[in-house]
């Protein structure tokens, strides 16, 4: 088995003239859970396909579970399990037939696929409605059976692209144990998602995206430093600002929002140091966490220095 189960080295990708990827790399290892994170128009969607062998790089080189997905996309099909953000369904089948025939396409036995059919029905919350034809399946039910269909063949390498869109708050907390389960099992875990905050609880490690290239390593390190909200609430509200000006906290890193107020820190020992000092000081603290997760906050500061810098405002504007 290979070391990694994805690696991608200095990968790019161009439609025309839009290059969708520049340069991307990056390692995905087996047992553990990786998140994809970028805005839209990052190039999160074109890299998803090339990993899935249905488009070839320009340059650079790919690897599924050791294999090239240009030069062996069956032996890339056969290790992986690609679940897209919007997948198809034969509406007029069941989802046990569904789950059976796309089994059978991975080559699996009648008697292999039935068991593995019904293994992932109960897997993925789908037994009350194994027998009905997909098209009266909701938004999210057809996740779910998408997710089913990219575990029927048992691959060691996931792609899930947006897995939770759809589902409400339990099936979410459902997918989230099912992640980490699979992750745990051995298998490499990539996933997309726009919700940072499941993505948090998710995985176990991140690679940021932007105008189709990887952040580099120092950029990643220089967001997770900068300053950080975290969230005060008290059972004494008043007391809190008293309580920051004693501990000299600058009157420009505190704000306040409708669920409490905010304070800006360098870095988790600081905030440890500030809530001491605010719970000597007597005040009654009833929650004090990041406004924001680990992956939300170094997304959103990569964003603000990726942002190119606008241009001065000229006299003549200014007094226009």
């Amino acid at each position: 088995m290979a070391d990694w189960g994805i690696e991608v080295d200095g990968v790019a990708r161009s439609f025309g003239s839009v290059h969708a990827v520049r340069d991307m790399t990056f390692t995905a290892g087996y047992g553990s859970v990786t998140a994809l994170i970028g805005p839209n128009g990052s190039g999160k969607t074109t890299l998803m396909l090339m990993l899935a062998s249905l488009l070839a790089p320009d340059r650079g080189s790919i690897r599924i579970a050791g294999h090239d997905p240009v030069t062996a996309p069956r032996a890339v099909r056969a290790a992986m399990g690609w679940m897209p953000d919007v997948l198809g369904s034969w509406s007029s089948l069941t989802v046990r037939a569904t789950l059976e025939i796309t089994g059978r396409l991975h080559g699996l036995s009648r008697e292999q696929t039935t068991s593995r059919t019904d293994e992932l029905v109960a897997q993925t919350g789908l037994t009350a409605l194994a027998e009905q034809p997909t098209r009266v399946l909701s938004r999210g039910q057809k996740q779910r059976l998408s997710l089913a269909r990219a575990l029927v063949h048992d691959p060691r390498v996931l792609l899930l692209d947006e897995p939770a869109s759809g589902l409400d708050p339990a099936a979410r907390v459902e997918l989230r144990s099912l992640v980490r389960r699979l992750a745990a099992e051995g298998r490499c875990v990539l996933i997309s998602s726009h919700v940072l905050a499941e993505l948090d609880e998710m995985a176990d490690s991140a690679v940021y995206v932007d105008a189709g290239a990887t952040a580099s390593a120092e950029r990643i390190s220089s967001a997770r430093t900068s300053l950080r909200q975290w969230r005060i609430r008290a059972l004494d509200p008043s007391a809190i600002v008293p309580a920051l000006d004693a501990a000299s906290i600058p009157r420009e890193r505190i704000d306040r929002d409708h669920l409490g107020t905010l304070v800006s820190v360098e870095s988790e020992s600081d905030a440890a140091r500030l809530l001491d000092s605010l719970v000597r000081a007597g005040v009654p603290v009833t929650t004090f966490a990041p406004v924001v997760g680990d992956l939300e906050h170094t997304f959103l500061d990569l964003n603000r220095v990726s942002t190119p810098p606008q241009p001065p405002i000229s006299e003549t504007e200014t007094l226009s």
